[in-house]
């Protein structure tokens, strides 16, 4: 009887594990088939190039990584017989060293001045361009409509991103954006590989547009400096099927202008005089605001209080009648009084207590505490 009772419940969990795979469709229980990469993740993961990150999960926000990306190009070629150059002090016979190996002979990606290749680093979205520029030979390029923040592209990229968006490789974000600077994450690049694919195959390329609002009344607005606030920020609006807003100041902020440690840096600059904190954002107003009964919004730790590049959001809109959530990133510093500032400025809305994480926090940490907050 024992036996029977066991194989009968052995069929049930079978079936359902069957019906959850059949439900997901993509294979990976973090990218549903509604997602606007799913289309890509399918595409590189038969094709061997992509694989999941463990537990049948995919991580399509987690930010790609320079050996990563090597492998996945190297994969796309056939992985050919390698001859180690010993270039990369930080290469020395892991997993990626026939790919890494690969890719500076082949001129692909090269390494730092200082010997190292950086394998651990992330890809940001201008040399994920010059990349797979070099990649396809780097072909000629004819500048088609400019970005809103094309000053801000790199020269060694701003060929490659004509050419990347010229042929629907590679897109912007809201409002006719780059983000040169930006993480490409797995999700993101696993759309640029597919859509390479067609461009070499003479097929129609798939634009990596993301969905348009929705129609939740659930928003995530956020400013990232380096990619922390922007990481939490898509796990919430994941967790919650909500919209997001991304906070974009007019003058973006270099990984100089960052630099906290350097006197004289812009945001030094900026913490010494308050005058200097009145950040223009491309856009400080929400389309259909009036919508959301739920507005969290994301920033990092600057100095003890919120990076001030949300105040000028804050101070644009009316939160009458919102429930107001504020969440930060950081390396050390807890919430203190960011969210109460913010409140303040404010002066409607009816403000939670809010959420710090720090820089390198875990997903399953951010969706435990979207679990355990009451929303309207």
């Amino acid at each position: 009887m024992k036996q029977a009772i066991s194989l009968v419940l052995s069929l049930i969990l079978a079936g359902a594990s069957a019906l959850f795979a059949l439900a997901a469709g993509t294979g990976f229980e973090d990218v549903p088939t509604t997602a606007w990469y799913a289309g890509a993740v399918n595409y590189v993961s038969e094709k061997g190039l992509m694989s999941g990150t463990g537990n049948g999960k995919f991580s399509p926000d987690t930010p790609m990584t320079r050996a990563m990306l090597a492998a996945i190009l190297y994969r796309n070629e056939g992985q050919p017989p390698v001859v180690d150059i010993g270039a990369f002090s930080d290469v020395r016979g892991g997993w990626y060293a026939d790919a890494v190996n690969w890719a500076a002979a082949s001129g692909i990606v090269s390494g730092y001045g200082d010997g190292r290749f950086g394998v651990n680093d992330s890809v940001t979205r201008q040399d994920m361009a010059a990349i797979l520029w070099r990649y396809a030979g780097s072909p000629a390029a004819v500048s088609g409509q400019d970005f809103a923040d094309e000053s801000s592209i790199a020269s060694y990229a701003a060929a490659a991103v004509d050419w990347a968006r010229a042929n629907g490789i590679i897109s912007g974000k809201g409002y006719n954006r780059f983000d040169p600077r930006g993480n490409a994450t797995r999700a993101e690049i696993a759309t640029m590989i597919m859509n390479y694919a067609q461009y070499k195959e003479g097929d129609e390329p798939t634009p990596p547009t993301p969905p348009t609002p929705s129609g939740s009344k659930t928003l995530v607005v956020y400013f990232s400096a380096t990619g922390s606030t922007e990481r939490v920020a898509n796990i919430i609006a994941e967790e919650l099927d909500a919209d997001t807003f991304e906070l974009v100041p007019t003058n973006s902020y270099t990984s100089a202008d960052l630099d906290w440690t350097t006197p004289g840096s812009r945001v030094n600059r900026e913490h010494e005089d308050e005058s200097l904190r009145d950040i223009e954002l491309v856009a400080d107003t929400v389309e259909n605001w009036e919508q959301y009964d739920n507005v969290f919004i994301g920033y990092p730790i600057w100095w003890g209080i919120a990076a001030w590049p949300v105040n000028n959001f804050i101070t644009a809109n009316d939160f009458t009648g919102k429930t107001v959530i504020p969440f930060c990133t950081s390396s050390s510093s807890g919430l203190g009084q960011s969210g109460t500032l913010l409140a303040n400025m404010a002066g409607t809305g009816d403000w939670q207590e809010g959420q710090r994480f720090s820089s390198g926090a875990s997903g399953e940490t951010v969706r435990q505490w979207v679990q355990s907050i009451s929303l309207n």
